[in-house]
């Protein structure tokens, strides 16, 4: 299944939908798919069974205002699950290659407030010069759970989506010596979208560690990102054993991969040069796409002004 969460057409409720043929059949008023995940496997049966059987409007999914599937998770952890990408940045910048990454996958929190749809235009932040974007799978939560084993991790996914984690280099660089992890630098915007696409629907291409999805990235049509998801070096369920233990996942808990080899433009320019590959400028336009997914894409614009401290 592939649902959806939208602006409807007849009075700007925020409705969920499941896409059928190109089209989204949706429910009711009042429905959020963090509900229907949360329920169970059961419930978003019954709720597929209601979209095909007695949908409240059928729209076409271009001439509405695609929100983010979940567009308020609980919470966001991002990881860094591609050694492509990681080693490849590391060494390009003259950096040591950690071997933490080898023993333990590594997340940061972000922010659940800056969630944005698939086709929501982003504000660069305010200050940077060395705006970014990263080719990311985004896992969903279904059924909560704490301390959670390799065997049993999956069963918690209520699917999957596109992420596309928007970043600011140069302030992300102030930030690091001080230990606390990425904030100002990961903090405008954070794409998700356009579907959650339930297992199922991905079992058929199940390959190595991961799913065998291309994916994509090009900035103002110009081919930029070329990856696979079967590059990812911890899997989705070593992320979710890791991120479960000693807490609880929520329904509705944002897992990131992280980006994919080649995924954003700092590992581009950090290997082949930032004349070939600059920085994103306002009216970039950005596209995002992933098999069996779909494609985000969204347009760079103006920073808020710089408010000063003092």
């Amino acid at each position: 299944m592939r649902w959806g969460t939208y602006r409807s057409p007849a009075d700007e409720t925020e409705r969920v939908g499941l896409l059928v043929d190109g089209r989204l059949r949706g429910l009711v008023p009042g429905r959020a798919l963090i509900e229907l995940i949360g329920a169970g496997p059961r419930p978003l049966e019954a709720a597929a069974d209601e979209a095909l059987a007695a949908p409240a409007e059928i729209v076409d999914p271009d001439s509405v205002n695609l929100l983010a599937p979940i567009p308020r998770p609980p919470a966001v952890r991002d990881f860094m699950a591609f050694e492509n990408h990681y080693v490849d940045t590391r060494l390009a910048l003259g950096l040591k290659v950690e071997p933490v990454f080898y023993q333990q996958p590594c997340f940061y929190f972000t922010n659940p407030a800056a969630i944005v749809g698939p086709r929501t235009d982003v504000h660069s932040a305010p200050g940077t010069g060395q705006f970014d974007f990263e080719l990311e799978i985004g896992v969903v939560i279904g059924r909560p759970g704490s301390d959670l084993s390799l065997a049993e991790a999956e069963s918690h996914i209520a699917g999957y989506t596109i992420l596309c984690d928007w970043s600011a280099r140069d302030l992300q660089a102030k930030e690091g010596p001080f230990g606390t992890g990425p904030a100002k630098g990961k903090d405008t915007a954070t794409t998700l979208g356009p579907w959650l696409v339930t297992p199922d629907e991905l079992e058929p291409f199940r390959a190595e560690s991961g799913f065998d999805a291309a994916m994509t990235a090009s900035v103002n049509g110009e081919p930029y990102s070329a990856g696979n998801w079967t590059s990812i070096y911890w899997s989705i369920a070593q992320l979710l054993v890791f991120a479960s233990r000693g807490t609880e996942l929520r329904t509705g808990d944002v897992i990131g991969t992280g980006t994919v080899g080649t995924g954003s433009i700092l590992e581009l320019s950090a290997i082949h040069g930032g004349e070939a590959y600059q920085w994103l400028r306002v009216d970039d336009e950005v596209r995002l796409t992933v098999a069996h997914l779909g494609e985000i894409e969204a347009t760079v614009l103006p920073a808020a002004p710089l408010q000063p401290l003092a």
